[in-house]
């Protein structure tokens, strides 16, 4: 083979390897993200079984468990009682966050990596921890099973995300935009209101989303803080696991994720109306 034609046979050979490379990384990784997403997407088939307990493939269909999960009290006041801290969760930690990012990202405090590591903290403490030192200091105050004190410990695990999302923006917004709102003579709140927070909505909604689903999915902590009085989704979950396993719970299962999708959803359709 001449050198011409070794050059050509390697010119040719290189797009074809880097080709086959891509298309088996592709695969890898959707093979990889099927096998995660697996049990997730095997709770809607199950939640819809005709038999009165849980089996794949199921043996017929219906919604008689979505119906049964409607018109069951319990059911229905634990779903209430958890958007309800949720809800309350999403709005009093993204505001706190937002707040928390400002002083950490534009502040000049002299414990200002003290005030991040400690809004970061609640990621890396166990939850099973938390709760229990939780219950220990809820539990004299009579702070336990009620929305109070859900919304205490909810905030303090979802703030977290809310730093994180909030001042991944504010590092990237331009404070140029800011100082020239002020040398027009804004004030600094009416600034951030006018100029910064306008800039950094999506990211704040998108903390927002997170701070709902990390309350609303929250199962280990509430195991502590719980009682009969006030009892949330997760902890009814798991109560039925232990002593009523039907189909029921696939179809809340179902219901929750259903949720989380549409909310992330919505998020992207708020970033993609903003960037147009």
């Amino acid at each position: 083979m001449s050198p011409d034609q070794s050059v050509a046979a390697r010119t040719i050979g290189h797009p074809l390897r880097t080709t086959i490379v891509r298309l088996a990384g592709g695969v890898g990784i959707g093979a990889i993200l099927f096998f995660l997403l697996m049990p997730t997407l095997l709770i809607v088939p199950m939640s819809l079984n005709g038999t009165a307990y849980i089996e794949l493939p199921p043996r017929g269909l219906t919604l008689q468990w979505y119906f049964d999960y409607l018109a069951d009290p319990d059911w229905r006041a634990a779903t209430i009682f958890s958007l309800k801290i949720a809800l309350s969760t999403a709005v009093a930690a993204t505001a706190t966050g937002t707040l928390a990012s400002l002083a950490i990202v534009r502040g000049s405090l002299p414990g200002r990596d003290a005030l991040k590591a400690l809004a970061m903290a609640p990621m890396i403490v166990p939850h099973v921890v938390f709760g229990v030192a939780l219950y220990l200091v809820f539990s004299p105050v009579g702070l336990t099973g009620n929305f109070s004190g859900f919304l205490i410990a909810h905030c303090v695990l979802s703030i977290p995300y809310v730093v994180i999302t909030v001042s991944a923006a504010l590092e990237r917004f331009d404070p140029a935009l800011e100082r020239a709102a002020l040398s027009c003579g804004a004030s600094r709140t009416r600034a951030f209101f006018s100029v910064v927070l306008p800039n950094i909505a999506p990211a704040v909604a998108v903390a927002a989303v997170f701070a709902f689903l990390a309350s609303f999915d929250e199962a280990t902590v509430a195991f502590f803080i719980s009682d009969t009085g006030g009892k949330t989704i997760s902890r009814k979950m798991f109560e039925d696991i232990d002593f009523n396993l039907t189909p029921v719970i696939a179809a809340v299962s179902t219901v929750m994720v259903a949720i989380s999708l549409l909310l992330m959803g919505s998020v992207e359709l708020l970033k993609g109306r903003r960037e147009e």
